[in-house]
């Protein structure tokens, strides 16, 4: 079983309210739009660190992640990438890409909406974490979690991590 946190949209935001939530797990994910790399770098101590850039990142985050992250964990297919809408609704890129490598699961950020639904034309599930920054529209800060136990992801749950703009001590 592999234990993921899958995070997106933190724009340079690094607060201590996420690392309990990180701690218990054997991978990180980010779906992009990371900002500072500072703000990541206890991440990438904690466990296996995943990422790709997003619309908002530099070179300096360029140099070190892509534009997409195609690889298999625990014996799902995953493609992630910043920006691709989902299901019904893909950019031309990204669907050019899902009909090609026929992932089992699309993850994507971008939009600062935690989503997670099913593409049955695709035959995979799509997953946005949402943003845990403070910078954008959306009103609660998230990420999700979940496992991935015999090439099934399970243990699915959303993490509020409070009010954007508001940052809580713990």
């Amino acid at each position: 079983m592999t234990k993921i946190a899958l995070i997106s949209d933190n724009h340079s935001y690094y607060g201590e309210e996420v690392t309990p939530h990180l701690q218990d797990v054997d991978e990180i994910w980010h779906a992009g739009d990371i900002g500072d790399l500072a703000s990541i770098a206890k991440f990438r101590e904690m466990a296996v660190f995943r990422a790709v850039y997003g619309n908002i990142d530099d070179q300096s985050v360029k140099d070190f992640f892509g534009l997409n992250e195609i690889f298999v964990c625990g014996g799902i297919k995953v493609f992630m990438t910043h920006i691709g809408g989902y299901p019904g609704k893909y950019n031309a890129r990204v669907a050019k890409i899902i009909k090609e490598e026929k992932p089992n699961l699309y993850v994507c950020g971008h939009s600062h909406i935690c989503k997670v639904m099913p593409d049955k034309t695709n035959n995979l599930l799509h997953m946005n974490p949402g943003a845990y920054g403070h910078h954008g529209f959306h009103k609660i800060r998230t990420l999700l979690k979940f496992e991935i136990e015999d090439a099934k992801i399970v243990n699915l749950r959303a993490v509020e991590l409070g009010f954007r703009g508001i940052v809580e001590n713990i």
